[in-house]
């Protein structure tokens, strides 16, 4: 639904066929329909398997596939983070080593059309940031591939919960949102809904039928790149009786749940006593859950709240290829220039770790390939 929106807006089915065939994957046929339900007009996209059986897909499977195709470094990164994300979490919901994960539904070849088609989409589209709304959820249970599961799968609501993403009751008694969705929207997207001049609107019809129109909605539009001013919260408590241990993983914790940013001030308090002021910056509709990360991870009675005005610069992502893989950027924009950079963290980590380069020396590669 999410790729058929895309389609909606602009993109070619011709120009994702052709994307697609960049990878090593087979067995399968995509079909673009144009429908009306419920008086909409949008695409309903089918992706057909023709081989119906394929290879069984470990991660590293997938990572190889992604790696020896001829998609451009942005699509190869964001497709790999979108389906790494959904691997942890499946490995998380079935408590087993991730690199003993059989992946039925992720190594499947709709969900890898699914994935990199979107990222694919977007590309072509010339997006840049992806919003989403609260995610609607449905009710019931949902036949997988590991027998009858509640709605939302269990994976599906593991993604959701490692965001914080804001949702919504649904009154269908099915699966309104997959797991390949959470994963894309969890990864891509920010749960707000920015200021934006609306160019096209696009609707991605699913299989299921309602009294309603069954269908993903996608605005393309322009983000003006000035400073922007929000409202978020601050959440605080004082600590006088705690371990460093206990304040990093709360740390970790408020960060999973969507914390903005956390951060620790040494005080004194009372009795003489040096202790610390844990503060989390959190976005309104997540406070609430963000408080109550602090109240069960740390030994606080209380957490104070108050509103606080913020200014925020223009964000955007890019990447760069280097001799030993591709790493994210993330860049801060200013007056409609690039005002700064800063390597993705992960990335440069995992590059260190698996090739033995020290950390440094790739932040300095990727810094001056970006000058370059």
């Amino acid at each position: 639904m999410l790729l058929g929106a895309l389609i909606d807006l602009g993109l070619p089915l011709e120009v994702l066929r052709a994307e697609l065939q960049k990878m090593d994957l087979s067995g399968y046929e995509l079909e673009a329909e144009r429908q009306v339900r419920v008086g909409i007009s949008g695409t309903r996209l089918h992706v057909r398997d023709l081989a119906r059986a394929h290879p069984a897909r470990h991660l590293a499977d997938i990572r190889r596939l992604l790696e020896g195709s001829r998609l451009s470094p942005t699509v190869r990164a964001k497709s790999w983070a979108v389906l790494e994300r959904l691997a942890h979490a499946e490995a998380r919901v079935h408590n087993v080593p991730l690199e003993q994960v059989h992946f039925h539904e992720i190594g499947a070849v709709d969900t890898l059309v699914d994935v990199v088609g979107f990222v694919v989409g977007l590309e072509h589209l010339g997006v840049e940031r992806v919003y989403a709304s609260p995610v609607p959820l449905g009710s019931g249970f949902v036949q997988t591939e590991h027998g009858l599961l509640p709605v939302p799968a269990p994976a599906t609501a593991a993604l959701l919960a490692e965001v914080g993403a804001p949702i919504r009751p649904h009154p269908a008694q099915t699966e309104i949102l997959t797991p390949t969705a959470a994963a894309l929207l969890a990864e891509l997207a920010t749960f707000a809904q920015p200021a934006m001049r609306v160019r096209a609107v696009g609707y991605g019809f699913g299989e299921k039928e309602f009294p309603w129109p069954n269908a993903a909605r996608a605005w393309l539009g322009e983000i003006e790149e000035t400073l922007a001013q929000e409202t978020v919260c601050l959440l605080e408590c004082n600590l006088d009786n705690v371990t460093g241990e206990v304040l990093g993983y709360a740390m970790e914790r408020l960060f999973a749940a969507g914390a903005l940013d956390v951060w620790f001030t040494p005080v004194q308090m009372k009795k003489n006593r040096p202790g610390v002021v844990l503060s989390a910056l959190a976005r309104s509709e997540q406070a609430d859950a963000l408080a109550a990360v602090i109240l069960r991870e740390t030994p606080t009675l209380g957490v104070r709240r108050r509103p606080v005005e913020r200014v925020v610069a223009g964000r955007r992502e890019t990447s760069v290829e280097t001799e030993w893989g591709t790493v994210r950027v993330k860049e801060k924009w200013l007056d409609g220039q690039r005002a700064a950079a800063s390597p993705e963290y992960e990335d440069c980590v995992r590059i260190a770790r698996e090739r033995g380069v020290p950390l440094q020396d790739i932040y300095a590669v990727v810094l001056r390939s970006l000058e370059e």
